[in-house]
């Protein structure tokens, strides 16, 4: 049997194409619900913010009852949370470094 670290791994980085057919791909689909999120609160939502949701709704239903899945699901958007935010701190970085040369 797999460990829970595996099963994530393989929930984010080995199964990208099945469940891009099924649902898009992940980064834009929370992207996709921090927009309409925004325009159902009225206010500014990041898909930052919907990676957090969603650890905190995991974190809350383990909190009830134990059931691995939510676990599981908690340590797969962590790791699909830095992967999403990768990029972002290196263009940070690319940012920072032409306002220092300027």
């Amino acid at each position: 049997m797999k460990s829970i670290l595996h099963q994530a791994h393989d929930i984010v980085f080995e199964r990208n194409e099945e469940k891009e057919r099924m649902y898009g791909p992940f980064e834009q689909g929370m992207e996709q619900a921090a927009r309409i999120a925004s325009e159902l609160s009225r206010k500014e939502i990041t898909a930052f913010d919907m990676y957090n949701c969603m650890l905190a709704l995991k974190l809350s239903r383990a909190s009830w009852n134990y059931k691995e899945d939510n676990y599981l699901d908690c340590v797969a958007y962590m790791a699909s949370l830095n992967e999403y935010l990768k990029p972002k701190q290196d263009e940070d970085k690319v940012n920072k470094k032409s306002k220092r040369t300027k």
